[in-house]
């Protein structure tokens, strides 16, 4: 997919550099719900290909920008091994302990412009957890100086280019593919 490619581009050039965040947070959403939010490890692979079958079919294709009912390992890969500074993956569970939202920070080399994807639970939207998360991965991609914060969009993913429009991201062409918008929001 296009998103993953970009993620893959953004991974492993220059220096190695360590996450500022290594341990739990607590994350409070608008309607109240405190999610844990942690970076993902090697061992969530099976959790989050349980997550993704329970991601709505749609937003799993709007995620991978295809459509499967399945994520596949290589969909996974990059999402249990980012490098911990220029990529991370985070994921959000509810107070029972279970996994309501995967969240992706991708940035390019010079750490200018950072790629964000977030997928909810299917049985978990309208709690607020996408705005939480959405506001979390640009705190994140500003501690790390990222200037410009990007969303890769199909053009029928309306809710969430409205939600993105509500939090500051400004609709741009994805060149090369007229099927495909750009949020961009600057944070600097």
């Amino acid at each position: 997919s296009v998103k993953a490619r970009r993620f893959h581009r953004a991974q492993g050039r220059g220096v190695r550099m360590e996450c500022t965040m290594t341990a739990t947070i607590s994350l409070a959403t608008r309607s109240g719900l405190v999610l844990s939010v942690r970076p993902a490890t090697e061992a969530d692979e099976p959790a989050l290909a349980a997550f993704f079958d329970a991601v709505s079919d749609e937003d799993r294709r709007f995620r991978f920008l295809s459509a499967s009912q399945h994520v596949s390992h290589a969909q996974l890969e990059p999402l249990i091994h980012a490098d911990h500074f220029r990529s991370e993956s985070f994921l959000a569970f509810n107070p029972d302990g279970e996994l309501v939202g995967s969240a992706l920070l991708a940035c390019d080399s010079r750490l200018d412009t950072a790629e964000i994807a977030v997928s909810i639970r299917a049985d978990c939207k309208g709690k607020g957890i996408g705005w939480a998360l959405l506001d979390f991965l640009g705190q994140e991609a500003e501690k790390r100086g990222v200037r410009r914060v990007i969303s890769i969009e199909s053009r029928d993913n309306h809710a969430t280019i409205e939600l993105e429009r509500e939090k500051g991201f400004v609709p741009e062409p994805f060149d090369g593919d007229p099927t495909l918008v750009v949020l961009s929001r600057t944070t600097r």
